[in-house]
Order: structure tokens, then sequence, then C-alpha cells
């Protein structure tokens, strides 16, 4: 049987190259391979599980139209031909009667390579005028905050852990995402790092961490700005290098100053001696190394809270010895941009806020959306504001084109389902956001049933509306070419891939933060209080908002990644079904023990499923998995129902973690 290289594009830090086993024209087995150092040796149990979704009965293996009633799941298969032709007419009536407006693609990238969006699906959409969406429901707060201090500057490589003397996990559980780092430090522990957990739940590594800070949903913001204030009062900030290296110092250190000890103990929950702790073992320690995940994002402080955290390197100056620094996000250290390949500027049309979609399907917007696009996205499982989401999706009026591997929870409400290929399937362009490699596979089989790639399926729509421009880049090598000729280092990356598939961005594999380069920003400089995003936050920037909590529903709900999904993908090979954890304490004020059904509420919705009784979520906090499917809780509801579309302080990002609501036992 033959063993195949393949690249892992799913939404994830670590970009894990592949060893893909084949037979008769079927994987049989997913494992790692070589080409990224960071993963060679083994892969996560997603992946490794692969050939079931690959192969899964829920696969759309032919395009099909609706033969039932919205949301029944039952179709009608046609052929692709029939379902294009459908198609383009339809796309074509929406422009004609209501303009390209009323035409919404919805669509998220995180699990995409270059080739598979914002190239000619791009081009499709913007030729249209269809309405615009704003990515907005994961990562742009936490990268425009990022942007806003740093530019786009590379960040630490993973690697480097090993040596650093303190490790900092703030809103990052890499059990479920990112499993690479794990062993990186467990290895740093064992040389004698300290290990410092930032979370509301206890993680997998909370028992090697010397301290585990839990605060409340959403008040990540107070804790690090107490944090600064400490490092200030006690005479602990790098004034050498902040002079050299940073602006808006005193800006920030004027927003610090009501954020005491006591008072970010009466708003966080966290003492104010673990909050000293911290504030000295982060001054004391060095290489001292900060790893910022997402999760203190999903709520309506999580710019400004992640602003406050990527501060602290360059206020304690942890920055030029590797091993110290932090890591966010590597995706922009390439360069490379799929839009260059669309060959068609963003036109001037209305931008829907993806948090808002269902908002948007429901109430009266003008043009009213009637044809809806969805691919690479299962906004059904994935967006706040379910209930929302669905009574749009049930709108007859309205034309849903669901574009997808499976029949997920949206594509049961399509009018048109298209069979969409995998990565194994076809060739891919990835780069990594974590590990620092740009990585190209071909296709490894042939594709299940009749499944297509994105870029086929949407360069033929452009034909078929002649939308199509003469020499436009259309296949998978032309559009390759396209991306990479875009970069002035186009050359070395496809000397690189040729040779090995494998290419790192121009600052190399593993760079160092002010040694090898400075900020990406315009004067070179970390801009500690960046204008540009204090006119843009909701009452300035590091401005506090309190909780959303009320007598009513005084609990949070938050709905972390688990080892299950990447995002809701996998969902239909988790046959549940979920639970919901919860402090013994809160559990028995109110009569609810380990097993029981209860119900989750507020004034959007409820959700019906099990308790587990567990210490491992602090008092005040429920949790709810991320990526369920409506058929994993008992009443085909999830946490999303729950979920505000309420946006975060900038960069309108989603605010899951805002749910408040009440649980009771179900008699």
């Amino acid at each position: 049987m033959p063993i195949l290289r393949s690249v892992c594009p799913l939404d994830c830090p670590d970009a894990c190259s592949l060893e893909v086993t084949v037979e008769h024209d079927r994987v049989v087995k997913v494992d790692a391979g070589a080409g990224n150092p960071l993963t060679g040796g083994y892969i996560c149990a997603k992946v490794r599980k692969f050939p079931e979704h690959l192969y899964s009965p829920e696969r759309i293996l032919h395009p099909a139209v609706r033969a039932g009633n919205k949301g029944e799941g039952r179709f009608r298969d046609v052929s692709w031909d029939e379902a294009l032709d459908l198609l383009s007419g339809r796309l074509a009536e929406a422009k004609r009667q209501f303009g390209g407006e009323s035409i919404l693609p919805v669509s998220y990238g995180g699990s995409n390579g270059l080739l598979s969006q914002d190239t000619t699906d791009a081009r499709l959409f913007y030729r249209l005028g269809a309405s615009r969406l704003a990515r907005t429901v994961c990562s742009v707060p936490t990268r425009l905050a990022a942007e806003g201090l740093y530019g786009r500057m590379p960040c630490v490589a993973m690697e480097d852990f090993l040596h650093s003397k303190l490790i900092v996990m703030w809103g990052f559980n890499p059990s479920a995402s990112g499993i690479h780092a794990v062993p990186i430090i467990q290895e740093a522990v064992r040389r004698g790092a300290r290990l410092v957990i930032v979370d509301p739940r206890a993680t997998p590594l909370v028992p090697l961490a010397t301290l585990h800070l839990a605060p409340r949903p959403g008040t990540d913001l107070p804790l690090a700005l107490g944090i600064i204030r400490w490092l200030a009062t006690e005479g602990r900030l790098d004034r050498t290098f902040l002079e050299r290296h940073a602006t808006g110092l005193e800006k920030l250190l004027d927003k610090v100053q009501p954020w005491t000890p006591e008072r970010v103990e009466a708003e966080t929950g966290v003492p104010a001696a673990d909050l000293e702790t911290f504030a000295r073992l982060y001054a004391d320690s060095s290489p001292a190394m900060l790893r910022c995940g997402w999760g203190q994002e999903r709520n309506r402080n999580g710019g400004s809270a992640t602003a406050a955290i990527l501060a602290l390197p360059a206020l304690a100056g942890k920055f030029g010895v590797r091993g110290g620094g932090y890591l966010l996000s590597n995706g922009k250290a390439y360069g490379l941009d799929p839009l260059t390949a669309a060959r068609e500027a963003a036109p001037p049309t209305r931008e829907i806020n993806m948090n808002r979609v269902g908002e948007t399907l429901c109430d009266g917007v003008q043009p009213p959306v009637k044809l809806l696009f969805v691919y690479n996205s299962n906004p059904l499982a994935t967006l706040p504001a379910q209930r929302k989401v669905l009574a749009g999706l049930l709108r007859e009026d309205l034309f849903t084109v669901v574009f997808d591997h499976v029949l997920t929870d949206t594509a049961r409400y399509a009018d048109l389902i298209l069979p969409a290929s995998t990565f194994l399937e076809r060739y891919e362009l990835s780069r990594g956001y974590g590990s620092m490699v740009l990585q190209e596979a071909p296709a490894v089989v042939s594709p299940v049933g009749e499944s297509r790639s994105n870029q086929e399926v949407f360069g033929d729509l452009c034909r078929r509306l002649e939308l199509t421009r003469p020499g436009e880049p259309e296949t998978d090598q032309e559009l390759r070419g396209a991306i990479l000729d875009a970069h002035p280092q186009g050359a070395k990356y496809r000397e690189g891939l040729d040779a090995s598939r494998i290419a790192h961005p121009p600052t190399g594999y593993a760079p160092l933060p002010f040694v090898d380069f400075l900020p990406w920003t315009d004067d070179r400089k970390v801009h500690l209080f960046p204008e540009s995003l204090d006119r843009e936050t909701t009452g300035g920037l590091y401005t506090y908002r309190p909780d959303p909590a009320s007598e009513r529903y005084p609990l949070a709900l938050i709905s972390p990644a688990s080892g299950r999904t990447v995002s809701s993908m996998f969902g239909q090979m988790w046959k549940g079904p979920a639970r919901i954890d919860i402090h013994p304490d809160d559990a028995a004020e109110r009569g609810i023990s380990d097993q029981d059904v209860v119900r989750v509420f507020n004034d959007a919705g409820e959700v019906h499923l099990a308790a587990r009784c567990t210490p491992a979520v602090r008092r005040g906090v429920l949790v709810i998995p991320k990526g369920l499917w409506l058929r994993h809780t008992l009443n085909g509801a999830t946490s999303n129902t729950l979920a505000p579309d309420s946006l975060a302080d900038f960069g309108g990002g989603a605010c899951f973690n805002d749910a408040r609501v009440q649980v009771e036992r179900m008699v």
C-alpha cells in the first residue's frame, strides 16, 4: 500500500505534516509525516480518524435539491450541470431583482488552505456585488490587538519554550487545540521551568502548574491591568527597553491606576495574593514566555484584554532572549494573500458581521437577503443567537446553498447541496500559524462521489455567469503561481516547495523578535496605547465593561474547544450526548446531582442535557463544549442558543462567553 505525503490545513496552529496510507484509491490510515519538524511523531486523534469523516455515511456524494420541507434533510440527486445551471440562474435572478447585496456568502477560513478560500470564490462574489461578510466569529479582536501593538510582527517559535524559565498559558488549552505544545511544555517543566495557567477551568496541564489563576469569564482585562499596575508600582517595568522600543506608556499607566489588587480580586475572583505572586514571578523570571490564546477574546472586553496581555512582555522586558516574548499567531509572517489570485478588489457593498447573520436573515434589512451561499462553514452550529439563525434558514423565500463535505445541521435546511472535496482529495497550499512552515500537498485519492474543490466550483460559476476575464488564474497551479508571484520572496518560496514541498517565511523558522527584527509598526516601536484602537473601542481602549450577570441569570456559560471537533467539523462522528460541567457547590445549591438532566436557560432559549459535577470549573461557571451539533443535546439546541449576538469592544468579535444563564434540575 502506498504511503503518500500530505498536510493538515485544519484550524490548529501546528500545521502537521501527514503520511496517508492508500489502498485501491481509498485512504485507510492517516498518521504523522516528515516535513514540519514540530509535528513529526504523532498527530491528534481528530485527524487520525479522518478516514471516518472521508467515508462517513453522511458524506454528501452528489449535488442535490430539496425534496421535502426545510430541515427534513430530504434531497433529490441531480447532475452537476443541473445544479450549477440552477444556482447560476438563481444568482443572476437575485442580482437582477434585488441587487447584488441580496446575495450573502457565509464562510469561515480557519480550516482552509490558500487555494480554497478568497481566490475564485472572492472573484465570484465581488463581481456579483454581493454583500461582504466580516468573518469576525473568532480571532479578529485578538489579531487587531496584536497588530495595534506590534504590527504583523512574527512571534516566538513554539520550540523555544524549551529555553524558558517561566511559561504562561493565558486563554489557551493545547490539550484541545495545538497538542504539540504539550510535550514541549512538559519537557520545559522537567528542566525546571515554572508554568502558570490562566483559565476559568482546570485544563489538563494544571497539575504541572506552579499557579493556576481562574478569573471569571470576561474579566481578563482587569486581571491584566492589575498585573501591569503591580509592575509599575513595584518599579519592575523595564524602563530602558520601553524608552528605546515603545510609545504610549503613560496613557496605558493612566488606565491601570484604578486596578488595585483588592479591586481586581473583587471583579475577577482571583485572590489578590495570587495576582501578586504571578506578577512577581513574571518579573523575576528570564526567559519568560507568554502563550496567548483566544479564550480571553470571546466577550465584551476581548480586544482590550488581549492588548493588555500582549503588552506584558514589552513592559517587563522579556524580549531579546531565546525563550522570551510571546506566541499568538504567525499566520501573517508569510505575507501571502490568496486575494491576489482573485484579481478583483472588494466592492463598496454592505458588510455583514458574521455574528449578526441570524439578525440579518430575520430583521428585514434592505435589500433583503434572498440567496445565502454557505461554504467552509456550518453557521447553525457555530454562530451566536442560534434561534435567529434557525428562523432565517426556515424562510421559504430564502434560497440557501450549502457546499460541504457532509450533511451538516445547516445543510439540512438547504435548497441545494453541493459535495465538497476534503483536503486529501484536492491540491492545497497551507501555512502554519503556530509553527513557521508553508507546505503544499497534492491530492492523495480521487474525490469521493462527485465532490469538487472550492476553486473548481466557483471558477465554473464565474464562467457560467460570464464574469471571467482573459488570462485570469483558474487551475490549481495557476492560482498557486499567482499567490506566490505577488510576494517579493515568491521565488524563494517556490524553490523550497518545488524541492521538498516545504518552505519557511522570510524571517526563518525560529526568529527572535527585537534581535532579528523590530515590530512591524510604521515606526518600528511597540504601541502600548494604539490610538487607532482607542478610537474604535467602545468606551476607549482598556476600558472595562462590567459583567452582564443579573440576579435572574447569575451563571457564566462558556463554550471552549474540545478534543472532538475542529469548530463543528467532525460533529457527525460524535455520537454524544454532550454534558454540561458544573461546580459541585453550584450544583448542590440547586439540588443537582451528577448525571441529572438539567435545563440551562436565559431569555434567548434553553438547552437540555445531563450534568457532570466537577471541581475542574470554578464556581459560577458552566461549560458546554464548542462545536456541538443539534443532535448532541436532548432538545436540539446548543450553547449557541444562549449566546448573545452582542459584539466585543472592537473588531466586531463574538461574545459567546457573555452568555449569562440559570440552571435547574428537570423533573
